[in-house]
Order: structure tokens, then sequence, then C-alpha cells
């Protein structure tokens, strides 16, 4: 039989940021594969599916990886259509490129589908532009939590011009403010830090790097959050076209 498992990102959490592609995908589902964080208001599109919670979250008990890859590989040599449902986009802390590779080194067809990152439908839910022409030249998305508990390279990260956007850093605040501090990142550069990005529960703190932990106890800052720490971070106090912003003379790019 023909096997097929799709690997969906289901966006941060507003159902209305599921792509067309999604939407098809879980559509031809059989069976579905679900993670905590989607949504399950997007389960509307695949009626007839089989859905299977297959969570992981921060600190509670999660269902073993391993466990999920035998799921899927059951599914599709039973010639069913399969659809690994994840929150925010596969490829970006979502271990879609990893299970793409397991499957296809089993024969199983694999379908990677973007979805919409948490920290780029945050800051844009905050009028927080990630990238803004004179302000920031890029961005940097990166991780506070590994696998093998190794460093980032702080340094690189304040020193880099870069908007940085943090994932699962809640429980790290002051070890990641420490490291950027000692990296040479100024005591003044805005942060801000949002809690359950595009949902209607949606929560922003605003501070600064040097404040950023005091803010977020006060705030009782939860996960899932994101940081986005630069300059860009101020504009979430005002409209996107009020932004009172340095412009680095030198950067004339479009």
């Amino acid at each position: 039989m023909s096997a097929k498992v799709w690997l969906v990102g289901a966006g941060p959490g507003d159902p209305e940021l599921l792509t067309l592609k999604a939407v098809r995908a879980l559509r031809e589902a059989d069976v579905v594969l679900i993670d905590d964080l989607v949504n399950v208001a997007v389960l509307e599109h695949c009626p007839r599916a089989r859905v299977i919670p297959v969570g992981k979250r921060g600190g509670c008990r999660s269902t073993p990886q391993a466990f999920i890859h035998r799921l899927m590989l059951r599914y599709a040599r039973q010639g069913k259509c399969v659809a690994r449902l994840k929150g925010g986009d596969p490829c970006i802390f979502g271990r879609g490129g990893e299970e793409a590779q397991w499957l296809r080194e089993r024969g199983v067809e694999a379908e990677l589908v973007n979805g919409i990152t948490a920290g780029l439908a945050g800051a844009t839910q905050c009028d927080i532009p990630l990238t803004l022409r004179g302000v920031a030249r890029g961005v940097t998305l990166v991780t506070a939590h590994t696998q093998d508990d190794s460093q980032l390279n702080w340094q690189a990260l304040a020193q880099g011009g870069t908007t940085l956007v943090i994932y699962m850093g809640v429980a790290k605040l002051s070890e990641i403010r420490e490291q950027l501090l000692a990296g040479g990142m100024a005591t003044d550069t805005p942060v801000a830090m949002i809690e359950n990005a595009s949902l209607p529960q949606q929560r922003e703190c605003l501070s600064t790097l040097s404040a950023m932990d005091e803010a977020a106890f006060r705030f009782q800052l939860k996960s899932p959050a994101i940081l986005v720490i630069g300059a860009v971070a101020a504009c979430a106090t005002q409209s996107l076209w009020a932004c009172d912003l340095p412009v680095m003379a030198a950067d004339q790019s479009a």
C-alpha cells in the first residue's frame, strides 16, 4: 500500500493563520497525531480522521518521540494518510526535519507543510517588525532549551545586530539576561515578552534587558511565551509607523 505522512505546521494558535495547504492535508488525513500546543479548532478541517494526542510540553509528562515515530510508521504502513500536526512551523524547533528523515529512511513518503511560527506571529500581534530598515538588518531565532544542555554563543548573539527571538526561555530569563549583558548587549535594550502568541488570551510584558526577569516575575509570565529582544521591540508601545527608533545611516538596504 502507498504510505504518506504530512508533517503539518498548525501555526501559533489562531486558527485563521492555518495555510490552505495545511487544510488540504488535514482533509486528506485518516489519522491525525496532534501536539498539545495546537488549537483544537483546526480539527474542524478533518472531521473523519481519528485524532490521537501526542503532546509535548515543558515540565509536563510528554509522549516519547520514539513512540510518535512508531505511530506514524504503523498507520502509514496500513495505507492510511497520516497528519502529524504541530504548533508553529514543523522545522522551527518542531522536530519536523528529524521525523521526515526517519520516515524516509523506512520507505515512507513524508511531506513538510510550513506553518507560521510563534515568534513571527507574536511580534506582529504587538506591532513589532522583526526586521526594519535602518534598525534591524535581520532576525535570529534560537531556543533557550537544548537536548544536550549545550550553550549558545551568547557573545555573538549579543553583538550580532539582529533582532533576537528566543523560544522556550521563560524558565531561563535570569541566565539569558546575564549572558547577553556579559556579551556586551546594552542594558536598556528593549524586550517584549509575549505569552500565548496570536490567541485571544495573548499577553505582553514590555521591559528592558536589565529588568526583564524582574518584570516577568511581577507580570507572572508563563509558558508558552517568546522573547523579542532588540531595538524593534520598542515598537510594541506604539503603532508601526510611529516608531521613534534610532536609524543607522549606513544601512540603506530595501
